[in-house]
């Protein structure tokens, strides 16, 4: 809300969802009121002729929210991934003014705003690399009657500033670099940073710690109906933990849409560790907390990694498939005064009090050797009926594990 009581000129927002708000409003639900205070917002930015482009994917298309705002004059357009990928559209980020971004975890609907547990970062007054953001905007807008990508892009949508090239600012008092990145490899011209390399680059410059905070992690990728081991996430970690004896938190949400195999992969990494010195893997899992009257559970559905020198915010849970067939992008952060004299205000501090303050919660539950949580017990009840070898698949879109 207050990147749009700021907005002049125009809003630009990417959104992997659009369930805001519905004839079935009801004033109680303080969801359903925030996500109704949006629409309101949205038309009134409108009604004062600042232009409002939205982007969907296009099985979204029949979203009452975006119908709406269709019939108040708001230009929406929609992404076909199915034209290039297996995927979806799961970007998520506001451009304001051409001045301000957010970018982050949160999607423009009544469970993301009011019943989970969603962490984005907000920019302004950054020009330069809104510019940047911009054209990963502009690159879904040039896609958006086509059936297949261009064989080369237009310059006016090349990366700007890169992992070599970063953009030099200052955040928060505190001298930094930062670069957007972006997915799937299908949709980064030339000079642009791939999700996957950005991750690349904060671990590897990782000197003490990673921590990371995502939903799901599960390095497979599902093509075809075949299912394959993606090691890209997953090596790099084990590298880090085994080669530099990088420090390692993983962050996990149980819910019940946890996949079974997720407990298999961590507790393989934690496996590395046994009897290697200096080798440090710690994995606990977020338990949701049903809501009263309410379907949706809290989830912990925060997508993002912060070590000692950097941070990685993005719009994917660490999932092979996301990765490689979805669309979406994320900003790395780097910061360059060094560990003696960042001050309490930098994004990196920041991060680190929000990961301990949900690490060590009673929310956050460790890993134990040989006992699965509670979560993926229950999904693994519903998959009982055709027993199956560990990690291998049954037939269907899940896998069943013993």
């Amino acid at each position: 809300m207050n990147l749009l009581n700021m907005a002049e000129k125009s809003v630009d927002i990417v959104s992997s969802s659009w369930d805001l708000c519905s004839d079935n409003f009801t004033q109680s639900n303080l969801s359903e009121r925030q996500g109704k205070y949006l629409c309101e917002k949205l038309k009134e930015l409108k009604s004062r002729n600042i232009e409002i482009k939205l982007m969907s994917d296009v099985q979204l298309n029949t979203s009452e929210v975006l119908q709406d705002m269709k019939k108040n004059g708001v230009e929406v357009q929609y992404l076909n991934m199915t034209a290039y990928t297996e995927g979806r559209l799961h970007a998520s980020f506001w451009i304001v003014d051409r001045k301000h971004i957010y970018i982050g975890s949160a999607s423009l609907d009544k469970q993301s705003l009011g019943q989970m547990k969603e962490l984005g970062l907000i920019l302004y007054n950054c020009s330069c690399l809104v510019l940047d953001l911009q054209r990963i905007f502009a690159l879904y807008s040039s896609l958006k009657y086509k059936d297949n990508v261009p064989q080369s892009w237009s310059r006016r949508l090349y990366g700007l500033f890169g992992k070599e090239t970063a953009l030099k600012l200052q955040l928060n008092e505190t001298e930094v670099k930062v670069f957007v990145s972006n997915s799937p490899k299908l949709f980064c011209p030339t000079d642009r940073v791939m999700d996957v390399d950005a991750i690349y680059s904060v671990i590897d410059d990782a000197k003490r710690f990673v921590y990371i905070a995502v939903m799901d992690y599960l390095p497979l990728v599902v093509s075809n109906n075949t299912t394959r081991y993606w090691p890209d996430i997953d090596g790099k970690i084990r590298e880090a933990l085994v080669l530099r004896k990088i420090k390692v938190r993983l962050l996990i949400s149980c819910w019940k849409g946890t996949h079974p195999l997720t407990f298999n992969f961590v507790s393989s990494l934690k496996a590395i560790c046994i009897e290697l010195p200096s080798c440090s893997l710690e994995a606990k899992f977020f338990t949701p907390k049903e809501q009263k009257n309410m379907s949706f559970p809290k989830i912990n559905r925060n997508k993002y990694m912060v070590t000692d020198t950097a941070a990685y915010i993005g719009n994917f849970d660490w999932v092979g498939d996301d990765f490689v067939h979805n669309a979406g992008a994320g900003l790395v952060i780097k910061e360059t005064d060094g560990w003696n004299n960042r001050n309490d205000t930098s994004i990196i501090e920041q991060l680190k009090a929000v990961f301990e303050r949900d690490w060590y919660s009673r929310h956050a539950r460790s890993l134990q050797s040989n006992k699965i949580p509670d979560c993926l017990k229950q999904r693994l009840y519903r998959s009982a009926p055709n027993k199956t070898a560990s990690g291998i698949a049954d037939g269907k879109d899940h896998f069943t594990v013993y």
